[in-house]
């Protein structure tokens, strides 16, 4: 059973979804985080969130260690599964150091236990919503970059990763066994397509792409 207080349409901003199966701390929840300007959507169980809720939105999932089926815990290990990077807080009354080590191992933001201060769950979120937006600033910077080295051809990628190792045009043209001159061109293009204007910014968005250029070695 999911209670929604608001439709996503009407809240494009940061989502804390509540997973709990105690409806007292559900309501008490929800009603916090929307007094703090926060879209709050509450669920029952793991399974009620999995059918409803959109984990491709911004925000944090606030979730109880003990659930009915499957368990706080379990659930963390399913969200990882299918891809899921928003951050957990984990919630619990029962907590115990092994079982909060192994939920800040597997990432989670932060372990409190009940009853705990409106301050201590505010700040909590606060972290975690802070650490989504930081990861989604560099996804998107990721993916920006890599279009730009999809417009690259072959040879130009080849030569861009030869700059990033630190090669200078006369040992490109050497192990690639083309002119110093058309080292130039290609590496001209590469500069205009990367949008960059140094080869030290060349190296930062070449690091970004991951696979297949290697950043000289200090």
């Amino acid at each position: 059973m999911a209670e929604t207080r608001k439709s996503q349409k009407e809240a494009p901003g940061p989502v804390v979804f509540i997973v709990d199966d105690d409806l007292s701390m559900r309501e008490a929840l929800t009603d916090l985080f929307r007094s703090m300007k926060f879209d709050a959507q509450a669920f029952d169980s793991a399974t009620a969130f999995m059918e409803a809720a959109n984990v491709d939105r911004p925000g944090c999932i606030l979730l109880d260690v003990r659930l009915p089926g499957v368990s706080g815990l379990e659930f963390q290990t399913q969200l990882e599964r299918i891809g899921s990077k928003m951050p957990v807080v984990f919630m619990t009354g029962f907590g115990d150091i092994p079982m909060s080590v192994r939920a800040m191992k597997a990432g989670a933001v932060d372990f409190l236990t009940k009853p705990f201060k409106d301050q201590d769950i505010l700040d909590a979120v606060a972290t975690a919503i802070a650490r989504d937006a930081v990861r989604r600033r560099q996804n998107a910077q990721s993916e920006a970059v890599a279009s730009l080295a999809g417009s690259l051809t072959p040879r130009e990628r080849e030569v861009m990763e030869a700059v990033v190792r630190g090669l200078m045009n006369k040992q490109i043209a050497y192990e690639l066994g083309i002119s110093e001159v058309t080292v130039k061109l290609h590496r001209g293009n590469v500069m205009r397509k990367m949008d960059v204007r140094s080869v030290a910014e060349l190296v930062r968005k070449a690091e970004m792409l991951g696979d297949g250029v290697r950043p000289p070695v200090s």
